[in-house]
């Protein structure tokens, strides 16, 4: 479960990633993935930098760091300079259906007003980095767009790519309709400026004082076809009730988990970790009691994870399994299994290829 050391000089990480800690599905970087692997690259190019895996990557359910999705993309970004509207293509790529309960709210929204409103309150169960915002001028919806808080060196991308991911949402749930009246865009006219025009309707503008787009008059309440209130609110509670479990998860048990994870073969101590976070070791194990868990459980839940994963999905013998656990040898891996699980690693592994 280790990346390749192989590296991209160029693609180091953003000097700063300000987005909010909130854990996102892996779904989007399955997709940037198959991006650059269409443009060439190989999988260690483009989780280069990032507490992600090939194995990782396999699991359609695994729930990531936004930073790590960001690292991604500037690996794209790093490796591909000469691939035009790179995050157009990116883009056209993001459809409803990957979104799952969320973009299945927005699909049975009964107008786009009511389908910008549950977007933008529940923006975080999205993949976008770009902060959204509706705003009425004389009754007309203006919709704007922030990536101030987006890295410059992959701004330019996730920019384009959330645009084209909005457009998509609002194309699938309308087919046929032409919502802009206007597009601008507060950045030089791109050399690849002609590919914008068959996403928006219209021909965008650039050097313009923001990024805003502009709705034809009368579009916010326009009845949609598959518009159903009632589904529409369940759907919205659901929304409600996952974003709240995802915030309540943000706490400094997540960082100690994603920081023993990155290495679980020379798994730190909680000396090192504290001083990784900037604590005393005596304030990291208060905050985590505090949180209704411990250094050790944490360590423990990790390497159970890793070890099953390891046992059922990989062919290694039992002492390469705790070689890669940072074990010293296979008894003292096989004490801590039966531990955790009151079986031995081969029971397991038995038991799961039943």
């Amino acid at each position: 479960m280790t990346i390749p050391a192989s590296r991209n000089a160029a693609a180091t990480r953003p000097a700063t990633i300000p987005v909010e800690p909130i854990t996102r599905s892996i779904i989007s970087v399955q997709l940037l993935v198959r991006l650059g692997r269409d443009h060439g690259l190989d999988i260690a190019t483009c989780l280069h930098d990032t507490a992600l895996t090939p194995e990782t990557l396999d699991d359609s359910q695994a729930e990531i760091r936004p930073e790590d999705e960001l690292q991604v993309i500037h690996n794209l970004v790093a490796a591909l300079p000469s691939v035009p509207a790179l995050g157009l293509e990116a883009g056209s790529r993001y459809h409803l259906g990957i979104y799952g309960v969320w973009g299945f709210a927005l699909a049975t929204c009964p107008t786009p007003r009511a389908l910008a409103d549950i977007a933008l309150r529940y923006l975080d169960l999205s993949f976008a980095f770009v902060r959204f915002s509706l705003e009425l001028h004389g009754g007309i919806g203006v919709l704007l767009m922030d990536d101030s808080r987006v890295p410059a060196p992959v701004r330019t991308f996730v920019r384009e790519r959330d645009f084209v991911a909005m457009n998509n949402a609002l194309t699938e749930v309308m087919p046929g309709v032409r919502p802009f009246r206007r597009v601008d865009f507060a950045a030089p006219e791109p050399a690849y400026s002609n590919a914008f025009e068959p996403i928006c309707g219209i021909t965008p503008h650039f050097d313009q004082p923001t990024h805003r787009i502009e709705f034809q008059p009368g579009f916010l309440d326009t009845r949609l076809p598959r518009g159903d209130a009632l589904i529409a609110r369940a759907c919205e509670d659901h929304c409600r009730r996952l974003l709240d479990r995802k915030r309540t998860r943000q706490g400094l048990s997540v960082q100690v988990r994603d920081r023993l994870l990155r290495a679980p073969h020379r798994m730190p101590d909680c000396v090192t970790v504290a001083a990784e976070l900037n604590l005393s070791p005596r304030s990291l194990r208060r905050h985590l009691r505090e949180e209704g868990t411990s250094f050790r459980t944490l360590a423990d839940e990790v390497r159970r994870a890793l070890a099953e994963e390891l046992l059922a999905k990989a062919n290694l013998k039992l002492a390469e399994v705790a070689s890669r656990l940072g074990y010293a040898d296979a008894a003292s891996f096989v004490h801590a299994f039966k531990r955790w699980t009151g079986q031995s690693p081969s029971a397991f592994r038995r038991d799961f290829w039943r």
